[in-house]
């Protein structure tokens, strides 16, 4: 990929730091540290250009959804020495990190809205201390497919209902929140039933959508969710104009929501890692197998129908989960994705003072 040559500055670039964690544990590999993702994001370097910013997984061991004042201090100083900033949190709302189904009994949901609380307090203190200056909080439905397709109807309702609660609480905090599509999680695991969810609960001033490429692809695929697919059961992937149109058509129902947007690369499959449900398989910006070219197919989400730029999102970030380690741990992966990441600035960015 070539470098690039435009001098614009927004949206920020950031990378994510939870790659380090989400697939990882006992039955798989080793987590990586906060310390080690922040140390190889600093280093990343591509023509003198660098990342901007990370965004936070707020679970141990990286970032503790208890953390203390104390303990956001001096992640504050860390991330500034590194001449870095923090963008998006992403709230632990799952049974296993302490929360609950948004579609569970009145004490999971509970359980749900105390994680998202708890995510807009470390996310308002870390504003306040000027080391995040733009971002949302990361949810989902913490809920699966399977689970959530036992009552459609009445599970959808239920996910409203919880998610009007922690919209409340973010609001409280003068932050949004941003609903990750994803079809792993149940009432978000395609994109019309995304969209009904979102105007369900009709908070669009607080409640948003979190859009990842890899992610998306699949909705067009209609992964856990065959009666949404877009494209038709006899396409190929050398069909690029097919795959425009669905991509076009995607877009137009969910760009008007999305205000958190994820770089990524997916070859069309699935994959799951440790503890992590099968969703969207993540694959390295060079990847032979991957089916989007990155910036061409970032266009239709950062720019509206007529091509103008939405500039919706101060930042957009890149998310690469269930890499094993030692690519992780080899910087010119981490250069290699900047890179990537400075072509969509490129493409799509704008400059200001």
């Amino acid at each position: 990929m070539s470098v690039p040559s435009s001098h614009h500055n927004f949206p920020r670039v950031h990378n994510a730091m939870w790659p380090g964690l989400v697939g990882k544990g006992p039955d798989s590999e080793p987590p990586i540290g906060l310390d080690t993702m922040l140390r190889l994001t600093a280093a990343a370097a591509v023509g003198g250009a660098r990342f901007d910013g990370v965004d936070l997984f707020l679970f141990d061991p990286h970032v503790s959804i208890d953390a203390t004042d104390g303990d956001l201090a001096r992640l504050a100083d860390q991330v500034r020495e590194l001449d870095l900033a923090v963008g998006s949190v992403v709230a632990p709302v799952w049974p296993p990190t302490g929360g609950g189904s948004a579609m569970g009994n009145a004490e999971e949901r509970q359980r749900f809205v105390v994680q998202v609380r708890k995510a807009c307090r470390i996310a308002l203190k870390l504003r306040e201390l000027g080391a995040r200056p733009y971002g949302i909080v990361r949810i989902d439905s913490a809920a699966s497919p399977v689970e959530w397709a036992k009552d459609p109807d009445g599970n959808t309702r239920l996910i409203a209902h919880t998610l009007r609660a922690a919209c409340e609480v973010a609001a409280g905090h003068g932050e949004r929140l941003a609903a990750e599509g994803e079809i792993c999680w149940g009432g978000m695991h395609s994109w019309r039933r995304m969209v009904q969810l979102l105007e369900m609960v009709d908070q669009p001033q607080t409640l948003g959508f979190q859009a990842d490429m890899a992610h998306t692809l699949l909705f067009t695929l209609g992964y856990n969710a065959p009666e949404d697919r877009i494209l038709p059961e006899d396409f190929e992937w050398e069909q690029t104009s097919r795959f425009q149109e669905a991509l076009r058509q995607l877009t137009a129902a969910l760009r008007p929501w999305t205000i958190d947007f994820h770089v990524a690369q997916n070859d069309g499959t699935v994959k799951g890692s440790g503890s992590h449900d099968q969703t969207g398989h993540h694959c390295l910006p060079g990847d032979p197998n991957g089916k989007l070219d990155i910036v061409r197919d970032a266009g239709p989400w950062l720019r509206g129908e007529r091509g103008q730029l939405t500039k919706s999102m101060r930042h957009v970030c890149w998310d690469g989960c269930m890499f094993p380690n030692a690519v992780m741990m080899e910087q010119r992966t981490w250069n290699d994705i900047l890179a990537a990441m400075l072509a969509v600035r490129d493409a799509h960015g704008w400059q200001e003072q």
